[in-house]
């Protein structure tokens, strides 16, 4: 019989979050909390305490958090995250059993028993804690045995011995070998802010000049930031700006037959003047870059960069590196394939190619390279078909030097590839929010998304659009589907993005049986009016502010759905507890008629009584309703504004 230690009664179990038995981390933003909990229990009927240890990777304190009981032996606690980093917990629990005698104590004591003995066994277990504790402690437990030793009578005896100071020393003073620890120590990642709320806006730095025939170039997109910042975006997305291939470039609309000065799509990386590490020379120079960083950051955006590790077939790692490459019988390089899609200008890697230890360094050294100029934020062009065991390395290699660096996913494919994604080291990832459309989808997704385990490790960001896709949503439904889809992304995730400036001009012309743009910014270079109003735009701006002065919002995991009696009608609470903010989002689905429905107000998350009269702000039209009770009656018309974002203003509880 192999037992470590006979005197460990304590069972521990059950324990979450954890991520396949604690290999991968659970992931949390700074500004948010972690729940852990456990099952805890032990044979008999005395009673137990538990509590976390939790500590960064790199120190050797633990802290430890007390954890209380819920029901059915399950137990939790709610751990505060100040610090970015590797953290790691391990819960541990023993017998208590100074608890286990105070209430024996009272039993008898209610019963009207002799308690004498019981009285001396506690003075006992003190002045046992007496060979546990340090000197100013033992001071105090010698002073409490003294005193339960010259009290004038039973009952100032039990009063001295049941005493919080007392208890609170004896839970700290326990015997080591007393302690039961979890089987294994779980890992939680506390990513930057930023991890869990941003605001991504995507555009062509190809397209930033207002000049028709001028390819637009990082000065001009200088130019811009101002009205971007305007809009409230933190984050501004480019797709690849390296220099692009020559060889089977692709024309307008993806044509096989370019002319002359068609630019090529910009995730054709590579050519004789450079690749990954190359800016497009249209574009301007490495300083040119670094100085739009700066003066983004400036006004408090980002610059994100896409990372596409594929290259054009004239990029110089084909030539340099044949053997990164498969090779067919003809002696051509296997390009990309979707089929019926087939991507030409693009030749994917090998990752099981025999040199893939110098194929992982290089690829990571392009990641090192941007860092090196100002970049934190990188968008991840299709990781689903690159290898799972890459990213894991690399991007926990990039984040032990530079925990501030955030990856996002671009893989729109499987549930169990984009999950196993997150859980190899992506900070957010893009999701199946573009393709849900009725209340049902949405609340099962959501759903899914914050009351699973998804939760620890999966953390969305909402696209209602993107370069390569165009739902058909947005194309019947017009401006009111681009104003209500952008409510939804905005509210249900406290990551979303869109890709403009298409989004807010309203430009929805499919290409004929495809859910994509005719004319893609992909394949040409385009001439916006930056300065035009657009009431799409004017709405994204008056919500971004809101996402911004409400807590509320900026994180996805306390979405709470609340019930209407119209399937046409969404509702949902968020509530931020620290400041409670709290806020009612009713949205109409119905991109074309007025819908009312009447809708439950969860009264009782808002720590308000059934009956309670209140007020409510809606914060896109500024008007006020002042509401009675759980159910009230609302009504939208999709071409005046289809949503409602109300803020609980004020409460006169009966």
């Amino acid at each position: 019989m192999n037992i470590l230690n006979g005197r460990e009664r304590v069972i521990i179990s059950g324990v979450t979050p954890q991520i396949e038995g604690g290999r991968f981390p659970a992931k949390r933003a700074i500004g948010e909390s972690l729940t852990v909990a456990a099952d805890i229990f032990t044979d008999g009927h005395d009673e137990i305490a538990a509590s976390i240890l939790l500590k960064q990777t790199d120190q050797q304190h633990w802290t430890e958090f007390p954890m209380v009981f819920l029901v059915n032996d399950r137990w939790q606690v709610t751990l505060p995250l100040e610090k970015t980093g590797l953290h790691e917990f391990q819960v541990i629990g023993w017998i208590d059993h100074f608890t286990s005698w105070k209430k024996g104590l009272v039993k008898k004591y209610d019963a009207n028993q002799d308690v004498s003995v019981e009285l001396q066994i506690g003075s006992d277990m003190l002045s046992h804690a007496l060979t546990l504790a340090d000197e100013q402690t033992k001071n105090n437990i010698e002073h409490w045995i003294e005193q339960i030793g010259l009290a004038p009578d039973i009952e100032s005896a039990i009063s001295i011995a049941l005493g919080n100071e007392i208890a609170a020393v004896m839970r700290s003073l326990r015997e080591k070998d007393l302690i039961s620890k979890s089987p294994d120590i779980y890992k939680i990642e506390v990513e930057r802010k930023k991890a869990g709320f941003s605001t991504w806006y995507e555009l062509f730095p190809r397209s930033a000049s207002t000049e028709p025939g001028r390819h637009g170039n990082f000065q001009d997109v200088k130019k811009l930031l101002p009205g971007i910042a305007k809009m409230g975006f933190d984050t501004l997305y480019f797709p690849p700006i390296h220099p692009i291939g020559e060889q089977k470039r692709k024309g307008k609309n993806n044509s096989l037959t370019p002319d002359d000065e068609d630019p090529g799509s910009p995730w054709a990386i590579g050519n004789r003047l450079g690749g990954h590490k190359a800016i497009h020379p249209e574009l301007g120079t490495i300083e040119d870059f670094v100085e739009l960083v700066d003066a983004a950051k400036d006004m408090n955006i980002e610059i994100a960069m896409d990372i596409a590790y594929q290259c054009a077939p004239d990029h110089p790692y084909v030539k340099e590196h044949p053997q990164w490459f498969k090779w067919r019988p003809d002696g051509t390089v296997q390009y990309a394939e979707n089929p019926p899609k087939k991507y030409e200008d693009i030749l994917p890697f090998n990752f099981e190619t025999e040199d893939w230890p110098n194929l992982w360094r290089e690829l990571k050294s392009v990641i090192d390279y941007w860092i090196e100029k100002g970049v934190r934020i990188f968008r991840i062009d299709n990781p689903h078909t690159k290898s799972f065991a890459f990213w894991e390395w690399m991007i926990g290699e990039v984040r032990q030097k530079y925990p501030e660096v955030i990856f996002l996913a671009e893989a729109f494919t499987r549930p169990r590839v984009m999950e196993k994604l997150a859980k190899s080291g992506f900070n957010q990832s893009y999701s199946y929010f573009t393709w849900r459309n009725s209340k049902w989808e949405f609340e099962q997704y959501l759903t899914e998304l914050t009351k699973t385990d998804l939760q620890y490790y999966f953390r969305p960001n909402f696209w209602p659009n993107t370069p390569d896709i165009l739902p058909h949503h947005l194309v019947e439904g017009g401006e009111n589907a681009h104003i209500m889809r952008l409510i939804l992304a905005a509210t249900m995730s406290s990551n979303y993005g869109l890709y403009g400036p298409v989004y807010e001009y309203g430009v929805n012309t499919p290409h004929p049986g495809k859910e994509e743009y005719t004319d893609n910014e992909k394949y040409e270079i385009k001439h916006w009016n930056w300065e035009r109003y657009s009431r799409t735009r004017e709405i994204i701006t008056l919500v971004n502010h809101i996402r911004k002065e409400n807590p509320a919002l900026q994180t996805t995991w306390n979405i709470d759905f609340t019930q209407t009696n119209n399937d046409q009608v969404i509702c949902y609470s968020k509530t931020d507890a620290e400041t409670s903010n709290s806020l009612i989002i009713a949205v109409n689905l119905d991109a074309f008629n007025t819908q009312g429905a009447h809708i439950r107000v969860p009264l009782e998350r808002f720590g308000m009584p059934y009956d309670s009269s209140y007020t409510v702000k809606d914060m896109l039209s500024g008007e006020k309703y002042h509401w009675q009770g759980e159910y009230n009656f609302i009504q939208l018309n999709p071409y005046d504004m289809p949503a409602h974002i109300f803020k609980i203003e004020k409460t006169n509880q009966n």
